[in-house]
């Protein structure tokens, strides 16, 4: 009997896409959200990460054992604890790959996610884990997914950062559910991490460049301090710690955190990654 894969946050941008993907190659899939509503793929089960009382759902609900487990952290600074706490959990019942998406931001031992990859690197080292840690760049459907940025394209002609000219590698969520379908059912343990990139390095001003070609309307780049986005991403309803954490990534990026690229997807995946203009063509409607 093939193991059941479970995918946290399997509704959200990646887990959404990894689920169809999983389940195209006939793969038997477990997909957790709090609603537990699933997305057409896969075995739905309802699984909240501050609601102990769910973690035992999708065990007792696989059709054959879980024999590993995609890991999507819930928006908290100190995710790491309850984290860790659930990979002890599924280790008791049987799990032995954990594949944990984080960010290229984050390094081993980092808050939040940072830790939980260093706990797989030390289960792993011990021999207790199979893992792969996913460290994607930021995605290209945030542009179409985040009211802060959507509203403004298609309300304003614009798209705010406080990145200045910082140029970031962006990313496919496609592109990253095939790195994540590889390290789950690859019969080598992949015991290692992927900075998964896409294919060029493009800037904000860059990005409403294109925009405004795809578009046929005029889209800036407006540049703001990094406080003024903090109050900006505060206005969208963050909470101010998150507000000024992601303020400060993008600081990181006007001074060159993310002015990187490499081959990992077409590497691990075999496919070009998703260009910036192929994704804004398949998504032009959201934003007329």
């Amino acid at each position: 009997m093939t193991p059941s894969i479970l995918i946290l946050g399997g509704t959200g941008k990646v887990g959404s896409r990894l689920a169809r993907q999983l389940s195209a190659s006939q793969q038997p899939i477990l997909v957790a959200s709090r609603r537990g509503t699933g997305n057409g793929h896969g075995v739905p089960v309802a699984f909240d990460w501050h609601n102990r009382e769910t973690w035992e759902k999708p065990f007792a609900t696989a059709a054959s054992p879980i024999g590993a487990v995609y890991l999507i952290a819930p928006p908290s600074l100190d995710a790491d604890k309850i984290m860790n706490e659930f990979i002890d959990f599924a280790r008791e019942r049987g799990v032995r790959r954990f594949v944990l998406q984080s960010a290229s931001s984050i390094e081993p031992g980092g808050p939040a996610m940072g830790k939980v990859h260093s706990y797989l690197i030390e289960l792993g080292q011990r021999g207790e884990v199979d893992w792969a840690v996913l460290r994607p760049t930021w995605f290209q459907e945030n542009f179409a997914d985040q009211p802060n940025h959507y509203r403004s394209i298609k309300e304003e002609g614009k798209v705010y950062s406080a990145t200045g000219d910082g140029k970031i590698p962006w990313v496919s969520s496609d592109d990253i559910a095939a790195v994540a379908a590889r390290a789950l059912t690859s019969p080598e343990p992949p015991n290692t991490e992927y900075l998964v990139l896409g294919p060029e390095l493009l800037s904000y001003g860059e990005i409403a460049d294109i925009l405004t070609d795809v578009l046929g309307k005029k889209i800036v780049h407006v540049d703001l301090s990094a406080e003024g986005l903090e109050e900006r991403h505060q206005s969208f309803g963050m909470a101010a710690e998150y507000a000024k954490m992601m303020s400060a990534m993008d600081t990181a990026i006007k001074f060159g955190a993310e002015n990187r690229t490499n081959d990992v997807v077409l590497a691990v995946t075999g496919d070009r990654p998703k260009t910036f203009r192929e994704f804004a063509e398949s998504a032009k409607e959201t934003w007329l």
